[in-house]
């Protein structure tokens, strides 16, 4: 893996890397620019964090009221997550990998234009989730005292809400033995034996 940083993105994904189209290349259906991306995004990350606090916050109620450090220390941990969270992602990759801050939407993201198949794609999209997030986030729940711990897992469980996205295009849009590759903002599978028509 080559790891490149370039820094803010300028908004404009035509300066995004691309390559050269497999011949039987189809479209992910997904969004076609950041700024839909990022209200889709951004809402279901408020969402993912509700749905994964009301268990915690039931179970943890006592200690959460009694322990503002740990909340504070959660919140500031899972912003501490950011950079690691995409060099997870990149570490996946095999050839270049592109990493991009665009803070005013709200997101952080890596770009690479090898291909994958559906499994090492759902896995590069998950792995940063699950390590800061769900595992935190089930310790937390097995020692809710751990206030720290179930907020950081709160939080980065919901920061990975463009991931889902991602996993869940990939699980219902890619046949068995098809391959992925990203092309600027979007995703694209092919299947090497068929025919396109």
């Amino acid at each position: 893996m080559k790891f490149h940083y370039t820094g803010a993105f300028d908004g404009n994904i035509e300066n995004l890397p691309k390559r050269e189209h497999h011949p039987n290349a189809v479209p992910f259906k997904e969004a076609k620019n950041i700024k839909t991306f990022s209200i889709i995004v951004n809402l279901a990350s408020i969402l993912i964090m509700i749905l994964f606090a009301i268990p915690y916050v039931i179970l943890a109620k006592e200690y959460i009221i009694n322990s503002r450090w740990g909340i504070f220390t959660g919140a500031l941990c899972s912003l501490l997550t950011l950079f690691p969270h995409e060099l997870l992602h990149a570490v996946c990759f095999k050839d270049d990998v592109y990493m991009y801050t665009a803070f005013s939407k709200g997101l952080l993201f890596v770009v690479g234009n090898e291909d994958m198949s559906k499994a090492r794609f759902i896995f590069m999209s998950l792995l940063p989730n699950l390590v800061f997030g769900v595992v935190p986030y089930i310790i937390a729940l097995i020692f809710p005292n751990l206030v720290m711990l179930g907020i950081m897992g709160i939080v980065c469980i919901g920061m990975g809400a463009g991931d889902y996205v991602n996993v869940f295009n990939a699980a219902t849009q890619m046949p068995k033995g098809a391959k992925t590759y990203l092309c600027g903002f979007n995703s694209y599978w092919y299947k090497k034996n068929e025919v396109k028509e």
